[in-house]
């Protein structure tokens, strides 16, 4: 069942949505200070509840993978976003998407830089912001209970699990030295507080 607009943290709402082609609620996020939405596919509450409650119109729309375009032709149509997702995804995008690519390094957003994941595919990234502490992390890693372990994707969703594991946890290692409490999933609900924690937990855990 879809989440309602919640502020999970300072700065920070989070809600769920069904996604209309894999039939799942999926996870979104809005930073209303910096107008940045990340992964976003509309919630129950209406594309108005932005401007009417949510702190003003959104500016800049980032997604974490090229996967994730979810609702924002009509952030476009309403509010002329702009959307950024990394490089290596750009062979997704359609002449009706418009997107502006980012590098890996880069920061993209106010406070927030995009960092490579890679593994179960190349634009896999994952975008952190200082200034709300968080880790927004795309399809790798899955949560499906508050309070439960992090976990990786079923196998039969990645080309080579062996490999594109080990990718992953190489890329998850190091980002567990940026400074986090925070991690937020595309697929799951996110781990508030504890979050750094959990992926080092994880980390830990599938890395042996």
């Amino acid at each position: 069942m879809p989440k309602p607009i919640t502020e999970i943290a300072p700065g920070l709402y989070h809600w769920t949505a069904r996604h209309p082609r894999i039939g799942m609620d999926v996870s979104s996020y809005w930073m209303p200070e910096e107008r940045v939405l990340i992964d976003p596919l509309l919630p129950e509450e209406g594309i108005e509840w932005f401007e009417s409650d949510g702190g003003g119109a959104p500016r800049t729309a980032l997604l974490s993978n090229r996967h994730h375009w979810r609702s924002c032709s009509d952030l476009i149509e309403r509010y002329g976003v702009t959307v950024r997702a990394s490089r290596p995804g750009m062979h997704e995008f359609g002449p009706d998407q418009p997107v502006e690519p980012f590098d890996f390094g880069d920061e993209i957003a106010p406070g927030v830089i995009g960092y490579e994941v890679g593994g179960i595919c190349p634009d896999e990234s994952a975008l952190h912001s200082s200034a709300r502490g968080t880790l927004s992390v795309a399809d790798g890693i899955v949560r499906w209970r508050v309070g439960g372990e992090l976990a990786f994707v079923p196998d039969n969703m990645l080309d080579d699990p062996e490999q594109d594991k080990a990718a992953m946890l190489t890329a998850y290692r190091r980002l567990l030295d940026l400074d986090f409490d925070h991690v937020l999933l595309a697929h799951g609900d996110p781990a508030v507080g504890d979050g750094r924690e959990k992926l080092r937990e994880f980390v830990e855990r599938e890395g042996g």
